[in-house]
């Protein structure tokens, strides 16, 4: 089966289960992952301006897309054309079944259960001792952060964080003076790379804050990321546990 894929994790999860670039015959800019693989695949465009021509005359057999990561006009004008598939991964459960689902379409069940299995130990051995107040923010000028409906604040709560803005949904923008009830100020890596002169400014409000730079895809990237972020959630505890004493 040819697909191609329109969200960066859905592209690292179909290669993790053991498709090849002879199966995967499109991307987008932004799926890097896995990087000696995603190499050799045409990109089609970005996640939000793929390039609708260039996905049809690869003639795919199906084409993998993303209720938030895609536009849904894009995604309308390639169904007179082509199978598609749109995902939407709001959950742990949500995450779940969309690797059983990719597991089933490309006859990789076995795999899929693995990394399943396997996501479900890396967050169960993430835990807090005790409720850390986290504020985590996603892009800068201006800041926004995650709401309760969104896969990181899933991720956040899994492992034990209390998100300060949980009582928002999806993506608010919010100013540098919301901030004042968090513990930790989490700056993610993506989309916005979030750099040290970041920290710095933040510091310049909130001296007495934990504020760090944390790993964008071990927080957003659904499908098998997570499977594959043990040591780095290990580290990003033990971080947390100087916060706790």
């Amino acid at each position: 089966m040819k697909v191609i894929s329109l969200v960066p994790s859905i592209t690292e999860a179909l290669f993790d289960l053991g498709l090849t670039e002879n199966e995967v015959i499109g991307r987008t800019k932004f799926c890097i992952h896995p990087k000696e693989k995603v190499k050799n695949v045409p990109i089609i465009g970005g996640t939000k301006n793929i390039n609708i021509e260039k996905i049809k005359s690869l003639k795919p057999d199906l084409i993998l897309a993303n209720k938030e990561e895609n536009i849904k006009e894009q995604v309308e004008a390639l169904m007179d054309d082509c199978k598609v598939i749109v995902t939407n991964v709001e959950t742990i459960e949500d995450n779940y079944y969309l690797l059983k689902q990719l597991g089933h379409l490309f006859h990789k069940e076995e795999k899929a259960q693995i990394f399943n299995l396997k996501t479900y130990e890396v967050l169960n051995q993430a835990k807090i001792d005790s409720s850390i107040k986290v504020a985590y923010l996603i892009w800068n000028n201006p800041y926004m952060t995650v709401g309760s409906d969104t896969f990181i604040h899933r991720i956040l709560s899994e492992i034990g964080f209390e998100n300060i803005f949980n009582h928002t949904t999806r993506y608010p923008e919010i100013k540098a003076e919301d901030l004042a009830e968090a513990d930790v100020i989490m700056l993610s890596s993506e989309p916005f790379p979030f750099k040290e002169k970041h920290i710095a400014e933040l510091k310049g409000v909130y001296t007495d804050k934990k504020i760090m730079i944390v790993d964008g895809e071990a927080f957003s990237w659904y499908g098998t990321h997570i499977a594959k972020c043990e040591n780095y959630f290990k580290e990003l505890l033990s971080e947390m546990h100087s916060l706790q004493k």
